[in-house]
């Protein structure tokens, strides 16, 4: 089932994170940088660091995992220099780290020539499990197309995907709900496909 979204408005001005300078795009020129993506928890940390910098303790809490396991996906984060140490302050005898982005988007720019870039998780599969509720209390706004076309025809329209997806990005966290929007192309062998014009059917 789908549903349409209510009327648009304008949207709102960006608005950056609070508390450290936040870069416009970080490029991913590794493959280990592209393997820090291949974890939805790490999806989510990055995510909940748009709003504002948080330490550990502070992302532990928000997600409901151990934070040793929060502390071992920041630092592959850290790693791939897709957040930033941008504050400390002493706890007791503990220096306590507040991370946040180091960019607002990223993007991959790793040469696949004689490259084995590793796989990232399938985006889908993580919608499907988020957007269950949504679906049940008919509160789920969702298109599923099917076009034939040329490979340039849809990296074209990819591009055009990304760039409303990076404006989603920078609307201001200002709501008391949290949206997911999931967006893809992808091609599907054996789809059904009409005979050519004038073929004979019978």
């Amino acid at each position: 089932m789908t549903r349409h979204a209510p009327a648009s408005r304008p949207p709102a001005p960006a608005t950056p994170p609070p508390g450290h300078e936040i870069a416009d795009r970080v490029v991913l020129t590794r493959p280990e940088q592209v393997r820090a993506l291949g974890h939805p928890l790490r999806t989510t940390i990055l995510s909940l660091l748009t709003e504002r910098a948080a330490s550990v303790a502070e992302l532990a809490a928000a997600t409901h995992r151990p934070k040793s396991t929060i502390a071992h996906h920041v630092g592959v984060l850290h790693d791939a220099g897709l957040v930033q140490v941008v504050r400390t302050r002493r706890v007791r005898a503990v220096e306590e780290r507040f991370y946040g982005r180091a960019a607002r988007t990223v993007t991959i720019a790793v040469d696949p020539e004689g490259t084995e870039l590793p796989l990232d998780f399938n985006d889908f599969e993580v919608a499907a499990r988020e957007s269950s509720a949504a679906f049940e209390e008919r509160r789920l706004w969702a298109f599923l197309r099917h076009a034939r076309l040329s490979e340039e025809q849809a990296s074209d329209f990819w591009r055009r995907i990304r760039d409303l997806v990076e404006e989603y990005d920078r609307l201001p966290r200002s709501g008391d709900m949290t949206y997911g929007l999931a967006v893809g192309i992808y091609p599907i062998a054996g789809y059904p496909r009409l005979p050519e014009a004038g073929d004979r059917t019978d």
